[in-house]
């Protein structure tokens, strides 16, 4: 069973006894001497020379990856903005917590318990304004696997605690998780998904 991951600071996880840490990984810098456009004197490890185009610290050096994600990146949030969302999420992590071990991750229970904290749900008008509240609960993302898309259970939650800082947060079957982070550019607190 995996064990949870709740945040020990703003915007860092701490993973539970046990538990494996994150992967940690490293980006090559670029090659000594190579300019966009000139051949490079020194061959690559598969011996085939590297593309001028690849932009440097992104995913696999492909390139444009910073610019075709940037989607996929949280707005900054102010100090002051995410000592808040920290306090909203260690008041989140303990009902989460308690809800995964009484296996009730449906997005209905868990709107229930958090609108016992007192939060009041986000209501929008017509054209996506926000009229009130902060806290959404939806189900989970459906995902492709083998060959259709299934939707796991379980329930996201984002809670808009500034308009630069959220609580973004799930449970699920296997294990839930509680975050601060700034919003997101095109999906407010929620995470987009890949295959935008």
């Amino acid at each position: 069973m995996s064990a949870a991951l709740p945040l020990a600071a703003c915007g860092q996880q701490r993973v539970a006894a046990g538990a494996p840490g994150p992967a940690s990984s490293s980006t090559p810098g670029s090659a000594s001497g190579s300019t966009p456009g000139s051949p490079r004197s020194t061959p690559s490890p598969s011996g085939v020379g590297a593309s001028p185009y690849v932009e440097p610290g992104a995913h696999d050096g492909a390139p444009h990856y910073d610019e075709n994600n940037a989607y996929r990146r949280s707005g900054e949030m102010s100090p002051a903005s995410g000592k808040d969302a920290q306090r909203e999420a260690d008041r989140i992590e303990p009902v989460l917590k308690r809800l995964w071990k009484q296996r009730k991750w449906d997005p209905k229970s868990v709107r229930t318990a958090l609108l016992a904290l007192g939060y009041e749900e986000l209501r929008t008008g017509p054209k996506g304004e926000q009229l009130g509240g902060k806290l959404e609960v939806r189900g989970m993302d459906s995902r492709f696997e083998g060959d259709h898309y299934v939707t796991p259970e379980g329930a996201r939650i984002g809670l808009h605690v500034h308009k630069d800082a959220c609580v973004t947060a799930f449970v699920q079957k296997t294990n839930y998780q509680v975050q601060v982070n700034g919003p997101y550019m095109e999906t407010g607190c929620f995470e987009p998904p890949f295959g935008h």
